[in-house]
């Protein structure tokens, strides 16, 4: 079995378990979705599931968050760590927003990586899930998956996504990296993964 036809073994395994592939991160706009992926590096998705409804009850608009004080924003977010750093983008974004992209989220990864905080995993999310664009979303449980899978042999983010997108069909690229989180969280876990119980433990090499 080659690399490809794996990667499209995986898809379909994936997607017949999780056919509702949805983000892990509660969102009602562009704007709240990239603040709250910001807000999950180095945090759990259900912890940040937790905090933003009081931020984006507080701030509603990317104007109202551009004149926030970081220290408030800090003492709101403060359970997701590293809440200085983020408080600090967060106000920094929403101002470059306005400045420099009238107010709305970017639609290109070039400009999404120019904002404070946003790096590719972020402008990937976004590029998927608000644009509707092949993305590929590298974070801890794709890159796990994918090197368990045998697709990459590598645990960079960028050299993951760009191997991935070679092999994933960029219809199904943005839907596959949501259902490996899902997967993650529920079969392979890192350190104890449930291989025996797991859809594509016929066709992954590190099952067998």
């Amino acid at each position: 079995m080659t690399k490809k036809e794996r990667a499209l073994a995986a898809v379909q395994a994936l997607k017949e378990k999780f056919p509702d592939s949805i983000c892990s991160l509660n969102a009602d706009n562009p704007l709240q979705l990239i603040i709250a992926t910001r807000l999950s590096a180095q945090c759990t998705d259900a912890r940040v599931n937790l905090v933003t409804p009081a931020l984006f009850e507080k701030y509603k608009t990317v104007e109202e968050f551009a004149a926030a004080d970081v220290s408030d924003i800090e003492e709101i977010i403060h359970s997701c760590g590293f809440f200085r750093a983020k408080a600090k983008d967060i106000v920094g974004m929403c101002q470059k927003m306005i400045n420099d992209f009238g107010g709305e989220v970017p639609s290109t990864i070039e400009d999404l990586t120019s904002l404070p905080g946003v790096g590719r995993k972020t402008a990937n999310l976004i590029m998927g899930d608000v644009y509707g664009q092949p993305a590929v979303v590298a974070d801890t449980h794709l890159i796990r998956i994918s090197n368990l899978l045998g697709l990459v042999a590598t645990k960079d983010p960028f050299k993951v996504e760009m191997q991935l997108r070679e092999l994933l069909p960029p219809e199904e690229s943005n839907d596959f990296c949501h259902r490996c989180v899902l997967h993650g969280r529920e079969t392979c876990i890192s350190g104890r993964p449930k291989c025996e119980e797991c859809i594509m433990k016929d066709f992954c090499p590190s099952a067998k």
